[in-house]
């Protein structure tokens, strides 16, 4: 019997730790290699960690809501099924040892208080950073964390065992400051710093009357943002913060376009299953203006600006829960039409069903965000941090227009959209930002009506 150790994978660039979201398996299941074993969130995305080798789940090292580091155990596999209950008992008599005494104080502390405590400071405990947000939102101070009983790995607190502390601190506030007077009895100067949350304490007594719900005028309803929401409306704010931004709006008569669409869709469901839909289009023009205008496909990381010679464009999907996610196509310069097509199809299929992998959403160098598929016209999208540029495309709409001929002038029907692009003023002046749209517009006005796909 072999026993494997199940990592924290990396998923994607920049991405340093994930949260555990659920266990899909139990201790005792037996597992395929590449099979499922847990849900983690990112700060991008929510996805599925595949066991690394088959065989059977020995032990689960975190819990669910735990912040876990990317390169951290998070389970251990027995590769044969077989042998796993003699070692389990080997690791269990030698694992949970130096957490007994710890079980007994939790008990301990229990029969004389409501909220349960450490008779010892754990000094030296890893917290993570979700526990530290918490326990600094409740006025937690790190002395009194480290009498917070932690069930996780080694002792490690969970979310689950800060937000029971929390809970019984809110019932019994009188007796927050116990423990540290009591772990201070030895040295004597513990006990000063065991009074001084006190007036911590008052703040946190009073901030539900800071929060009134009777603030709330009229007949409302209070939701709690979730998970994804609070993260799009940080990114949101700091990249309003980060980048001044422009925006410059050009209006494109894209009646070619439209015209080889409603030529091709019909043959082209009937062919291929999926609908042509106008997105891989614009991402085609977009990718040939950024070979034009190199310098609109870069981030900045300081005072330097990086030149992305990979052309990655995102394209803003619509989730049922409302929230936005922006998974990207890798060098979308070297795909034709039918291969933006597929791809722009499987991004956005698999973004409906949450069934994204990182990998989807790592290394944009340029966004997209269709708001034509709203029905609005235009729009002022905010940048995708750290890029420096991002497209609006709005909705097409028959307009009056007047035609140039060799006899004269027309008046006609043509299809028209606005192009709306923001950029960072930092690194992008309104040259460069203005020349980039107009050349998406030349693009989708002179679109070639005999392209097949």
């Amino acid at each position: 019997m072999a026993l494997v150790e199940m990592v924290m994978p990396k998923m994607g660039e920049s991405i340093m730790e994930g949260t555990v979201l659920k266990w899909l398996k139990n201790v005792g299941d037996t597992i395929e290699q590449d099979e499922s074993v847990l849900e983690v969130a990112t700060d991008k995305v929510d996805t599925e960690v595949p066991a690394i080798q088959g065989g059977v789940l020995k032990e689960i090292l975190v819990q669910e809501g735990d912040v876990v580091a990317v390169g951290a155990t998070i389970a251990i596999i027995s590769t044969n099924g077989e042998d796993t209950a003699a070692p389990a008992a080997t690791a269990q008599a030698a694992a949970p040892a130096p957490e007994a005494a710890p079980q007994q104080e939790t008990t301990a502390s229990n029969a004389s208080s409501s909220v349960a405590k450490l008779d010892q400071p754990a000094t030296g405990r890893f917290y993570s950073p979700l526990v530290l947000n918490i326990a600094r939102e409740e006025g937690i101070s790190m002395q009194e964390l480290e009498f917070v009983p932690g069930t996780g790995s080694e002792g490690r607190v969970s979310k689950k065992d800060i937000m029971a502390y929390v809970d019984g601190r809110k019932n019994a506030p009188q007796q927050a400051a116990a423990p540290a007077a009591g772990a201070g009895a030895t040295p004597a100067p513990q006990a000063k710093p065991a009074v001084t949350p006190a007036p911590a304490a008052q703040p946190q007594a009073s901030a539900p009357a800071v929060k009134p719900a009777a603030s709330y005028g009229g007949n409302v309803e209070l939701i709690e943002m979730d998970r994804m929401r609070k993260m799009i409306a940080d990114r949101m704010v700091d990249s309003k913060r980060i980048s001044p931004h422009v925006t410059s709006f050009v209006e494109a008569d894209v009646t070619n376009l439209v015209n080889w669409r409603n030529k091709w869709k019909d043959v082209y469901k009937k062919r291929e299953g999926e609908n042509l839909t106008f997105t891989p289009l614009f991402i085609d023009a977009i990718a040939k203006a950024i070979k034009d205008f190199p310098m609109i496909n870069v981030s900045v990381d300081g005072g330097t600006i990086i030149r992305h010679k990979d052309i990655n464009i995102g394209m803003a999907v619509a989730l049922p829960s409302g929230n936005l996610i922006v998974p990207n196509i890798k060098n979308a310069d070297q795909l034709n039409l039918n291969g933006l097509t597929k791809k722009v199809n499987d991004l956005a299929n698999r973004g409906r069903i949450n069934k994204l992998t990182p990998d989807d959403l790592a290394g944009g160098t340029y966004t997209v965000s269709n708001v034509g598929s709203f029905g609005n016209v235009m729009g002022t999208p905010i940048i995708m941090q750290p890029q420096v540029a991002i497209m609006a495309v709005g909705a097409i709409k028959k307009k009056p227009a007047v035609i140039e001929t060799p006899d004269g002038d027309l008046i006609g029907i043509r299809h028209f959209m606005y192009l709306s692009h923001s950029y960072d003023h930092r690194v992008v002046d309104g040259s460069l930002g203005g020349m980039f749209v107009r050349r998406v517009a030349d693009y989708l006005e002179n679109f070639d009506v005999n392209t097949t796909i």
